[in-house]
């Protein structure tokens, strides 16, 4: 099935043309596997609480997350959209680990 340009496009800049990309990929890696809250994805990932929000809110505008539930309790999961585009995410970290 041929990616979808603009999927390709949007996953590109949001994990490799903006800052903090790479946390962004090791956020979705995170929840890929298993679905979290704001503060496990701070405890596993070693980051700070309003950086994993950061995140969340760069995910969430771009449509790559999904939340359930509310305020601090509220789980993350991917989107819709990136389990269709999952190829192309897949893609992007293959040839960043190929580049480091």
């Amino acid at each position: 099935m041929p990616t979808d340009p603009y999927a390709k496009r949007l996953l590109w800049f949001v994990f490799v043309g903006s800052k903090g990309g790479l946390n962004r990929i090791r956020f979705i890696s995170h929840i890929r596997n298993k679905p979290l809250n704001a503060n496990q994805l701070a405890k596993e990932m070693n980051l700070d609480y309003k950086a994993i929000q950061h995140h969340i809110g760069v995910l969430e505008k771009n449509n790559l997350i999904t939340r359930v539930g509310d305020k601090y309790g509220a789980t993350f999961f991917i989107s819709t959209f990136l389990e269709v585009n999952l190829q192309v995410f897949d893609e992007i970290v293959s040839k960043l680990e190929k580049s480091t």
